[in-house]
């Protein structure tokens, strides 16, 4: 399976031209809320329907989806989720909203929470530094929290999947609605 992938220029020139597409994001909805691509819709990866997303919006070969989260990593996941449900009309937009900002493209800023990304680095490094004053200062099996903490950012960069960001997607601060 491979998606298109497309700059945010590449999209909005095919937009331009005439081409149906709709932009939608698949990041959290405090992410969304933050900032996202002017007219995107939101429909997050962990709650993601192809099925229904492509009766929703009539998905085709001549009206695709192009797919953005923050970086292109989850969007590349949702087009695997739009693939393997027969629907091959999905664009993965490369660099995702970051890149569709710094390009220059307009996008809608409101109040929303910082990015799953920055969470799960707050919340791993919090836990590594916690697990050494503990080791240190109570009890050398506090050591093992850093340890285990540190497996888990090895298996989250080597595997792409990080259960402490899943986890974070579904706290309330994430939730709000867009």
């Amino acid at each position: 399976m491979s998606a298109d992938l497309m700059s945010p220029l590449q999209v909005v020139s095919r937009i331009k031209n005439g081409e149906k597409i709709h932009l939608v994001d698949v990041r959290s909805p405090g992410e969304f809320n933050a900032v996202h691509a002017e007219g995107a819709i939101l429909c997050p990866l962990d709650t993601l329907n192809p099925r229904q997303l492509a009766q929703q919006l009539g998905l085709s070969s001549t009206a695709p989806a192009a797919l953005l989260c923050a970086s292109g990593n989850r969007a590349k996941k949702a087009a695997e989720k739009f693939f393997f449900e027969g629907i091959p009309h999905c664009l993965v937009v490369e660099g995702g909203t970051h890149a569709w900002e710094a390009v220059g493209l307009p996008v809608t800023k409101g109040k929303g929470v910082i990015s799953i990304e920055r969470q799960v680095r707050i919340g791993a490094g919090t836990m590594v530094l916690a697990g050494v004053l503990l080791g240190h200062y109570v009890h050398p099996g506090w050591y093992f929290l850093s340890g285990f903490i540190g497996c888990g950012l090895i298996f989250a960069g080597t595997t792409d999947w990080c259960g402490m960001g899943l986890l974070l997607a579904k706290m309330p601060w994430n939730q709000t609605k867009p």
